[in-house]
Order: structure tokens, then C-alpha cells, then sequence
């Protein structure tokens, strides 16, 4: 027995004080997987959830514009960093470390890094859930972060184009292969409703919802492409701050209680594994 890490944990490490840590991905850029995660989080909060939100999109970090925050989180006792607070959701993210345009270019190690440094250095406290917004694609984050801390699931976001299904495909295939089960799929950007009632379909609505039933998974949920999302985002006002009962945040909401009761079966049945082995 060498010394060499004698007494180093080995493998991924429970963050004490959470409860639940839900990864948000998508194979495509640009379906609105920051947009969801943000909403996601301020509905769970609003449920009366105590929430986290981690932006692990090291290349494209938009949760301080979402959430409206972008001064830089404070250092406290041993080299902690405290979580900046927004609408209810503590969250940490790269854009209020590196502001303004300057881009983050990274390597693989320095990625791990600070995925870790952001997992296990901030005070995320006692949270029921903790988000963490993932790079669109598959890639060396999500790698870093089933290495660092137990995923409950994943939820993967698409928008019902046959393009975006088909990378949205490769991200479900990606949690398959680091062992993390996929919570279910949302369909953002999904139809748009005109001032007159008129829809339109614009990526093809239902898309989401049949990949979802083809891989069994369960499907969370549909979001109207409506300017006042995207309004809600650019401001930092999320369009969920107005509650459950407002019409533009509803589907939100219904993703939130389904990803809540989802993530409370996944923990029971496995906790229920470990009491049979």
C-alpha cells in the first residue's frame, strides 16, 4: 500500500446539504436548454423547494443575464466561495468569474477544475435540488461532473426539429453511457400562438414527445416559443417569477412538479437497491 492518495475519496462524493443534483443538457445548442434550466430552477424555488443552479456552460455562461445577478460572488471563510442569490436561486457560473465578452478557452483538466472547485468550493448550504446547466453536446464536462458528484438524472432538452432530435439522441445515449438516468425530455420552443389564436408550428411540435416514447422515457413537458420567454431571459426577470397560475409560465411549472416527483422516485428506488444488496 502506497501512500499516494491513501485516504483520498475515490470516485464521485455526495455534496453534503444536497439533496438532489439534476444535470440539464442538450445535444444542440440553441434550443433554449439555459432558458429551461433558469425557469426550472425559479419554479422548483417558488414550489417552495430550496434550489441551486449551477452554470457548468463554461463556453457560453447566460445564467447571470437570466437571473439578472453579474457582480462577483464573494470569498468567505477557507476559500469558500458563497453563491450569488437571485429570485430564490443560489447560483455560481463562470460569466460572473470571467465578465463581459473575454472568452473562457479551456482544456479537458482545467474544465474538470472548475467543475469540481464549483461543486465542492461553494457554499451551496442545505439545497432540495441543485441544476446544472451543462454545455450543449456531449462532452468533457459531463464527464467531469459524474466524476465529481452522484448524479439523480438528467433531463434533456430538444426542440421538435428533426435535427435538433437527432443530437438530442446522442445526449440520451451519452447519460446512458456514464450511468445516469435521464429524468425526461422537454420540448422547448415547441409552438407559437399568434395575438389572433392562430398556431403555428414552427420545429415541428410533438417531435420531443415521440423520441421521448420511443426510448420509454418519460416526456416533461412542452414550452410555447413565446417573446416573452425570451424577454424574461434578456432582463433577468424570468418569465416563472410570475408564479404558476400565470399563463406563459404554466408549462414550466408543470415540468418542475414532474422533475420533482421524478427525482424522489429515482432516490427511493435506489436506496431501495442498497438495502436488498
Amino acid at each position: 500500500m502506497g501512500h499516494a492518495g491513501a485516504g483520498a475519496p475515490q470516485g464521485p462524493q455526495p455534496l453534503p446539504g444536497v439533496e438532489y443534483v439534476v444535470a440539464v443538457g442538450s445535444g444542440k445548442g440553441g434550443v433554449g436548454k439555459t432558458t429551461v434550466a433558469v425557469n426550472l430552477a425559479v419554479s422548483l424555488g417558488k414550489l417552495g423547494y430550496k434550489v441551486g443552479l449551477l452554470d457548468a456552460d463554461i463556453y457560453g455562461p447566460n445564467v447571470p443575464m437570466m437571473l439578472g445577478v453579474t457582480r462577483q460572488p464573494n470569498i468567505v471563510g477557507e476559500n469558500r466561495i458563497e453563491p450569488i442569490l437571485s429570485h430564490g436561486v443560489k447560483f455560481i457560473s463562470v460569466g460572473l468569474i470571467s465578465p463581459g465578452d473575454k472568452p473562457m478557452v479551456m482544456r479537458g483538466p482545467m474544465l474538470h477544475q472548475i467543475i469540481r472547485q464549483f461543486l465542492q468550493q461553494v457554499e451551496w448550504g442545505e439545497l432540495d435540488f441543485l441544476i446544472v446547466d451543462l454545455p450543449p453536446g456531449t462532452g468533457d464536462v459531463v464527464i467531469s461532473l459524474v466524476q465529481t458528484v452522484p448524479l439523480t438524472g438528467a433531463i434533456v432538452v430538444s426542440t421538435g426539429s428533426g435535427v435538433a432530435l437527432q443530437d438530442a439522441r446522442k445526449a440520451l445515449e451519452m447519460f446512458h453511457q456514464v450511468k445516469v438516468e435521464v429524468i425526461g425530455m422537454v420540448e422547448n420552443m415547441s409552438q407559437m400562438t399568434l395575438p389572433s389564436g392562430e398556431v403555428i408550428d414552427v420545429f415541428g411540435a410533438g417531435g420531443t414527445e415521440r423520441t421521448a416514447a420511443q426510448f420509454g422515457l418519460t416526456f416533461l413537458g412542452a414550452v410555447e416559443l413565446d417573446p416573452a420567454i425570451r424577454e424574461g431571459g434578456d432582463t433577468g426577470l424570468p418569465v416563472t417569477l410570475a408564479g404558476p397560475d400565470s399563463a406563459k409560465a404554466k408549462a414550466f411549472y408543470e415540468v418542475a412538479k414532474k422533475v420533482a416527483a421524478k427525482a424522489e422516485e429515482i432516490a427511493d428506488n435506489s436506496e431501495d437497491v442498497l438495502e436488498i444488496s
